[in-house]
């Protein structure tokens, strides 16, 4: 597949924290426009580290990363903000003290004078936002601050959006709500790239997804191939998939 195809692409990556030390042993991932992509895995596998290296936020040894064709291997976060790429972490996320209304602001320092339209797209797909305007994010339960986080990451219309365990700590309702509006969030034209543990949740609502193993890629294939994989049930998915 051409380069320019694809919203992302990651060839070969060889990634770690510290010297002499891979976490990353050579994965291969893309992402075309408008497609939503899971990573899936054990602990341990890669996941999260795979998205950081994407962000610049690990130090690539080898391989390449490309955003729309263009190399951006080990290009700063703040540089990949300013080229269409939003990133929602796992944890610490929010702005606590600020309320929702400004730490939607903090999500267009780049473009403020796009804020109202921005705000006006972002609350139309996350409602309680506009509702919650003025209240603390610090206040918000965790599903609500969910929400904080992807809207201040869309707020500079991305092409491209990572997010690394957006169900971590909620309750299964909440998960079901937060995978809800990642397709909705898809469904506009934003391509995501998403890191989860709630694997069979996560293969459900991805168009394809990627099994990592220790740093490298073990399967890949659409939401449904995989999900009915019987290798990947055995080795990933467990009793929760054969249910």
């Amino acid at each position: 597949m051409n380069n320019t195809a694809n919203v992302i692409e990651v060839t070969e990556v060889v990634a770690g924290y510290v010297p002499e030390v891979n976490i990353l042993n050579g994965c291969d991932l893309t992402v075309a426009p408008g497609e939503f992509v899971g990573i899936i895995g054990p602990n341990g596998a890669g996941k999260s580290t795979l998205l950081k290296a994407v962000l610049g936020l690990v130090s690539i040894r080898s391989g390449h990363v490309r955003l729309h064709g263009k190399e951006i291997t080990g290009a700063p976060p703040h540089r990949l903000v300013r080229l269409g790429v939003g990133f929602v972490p796992q944890s610490k996320n929010v702005f606590q003290a600020l309320t929702v209304r400004e730490n939607l602001e903090m999500g267009c320092f780049l473009a403020p004078k796009r804020f109202k339209e921005r705000f006006d797209v972002v609350t139309t797909l996350f409602p309680r936002l506009g509702q919650r305007a003025d209240q603390r994010a610090g206040s918000l339960s965790g599903g609500e601050r969910q929400m904080v986080a992807m809207g201040r990451a869309l707020m500079l219309d991305p092409t491209l959006l990572l997010l690394d365990e957006p169900s971590a700590g909620l309750s299964p309702i909440l998960q079901d709500e937060v995978f809800l509006r990642c397709k909705m969030i898809n469904e506009t034209g934003v391509a995501i790239l998403m890191v989860e543990q709630n694997a069979r949740r996560c293969l459900q609502v991805c168009h394809r997804g990627y099994v990592l193993d220790q740093g490298r890629n073990a399967y890949s294939g659409s939401g449904r191939e995989l999900l009915g994989d019987p290798k990947v049930i055995e080795l990933y998915l467990g009793t929760l998939a054969r249910a």
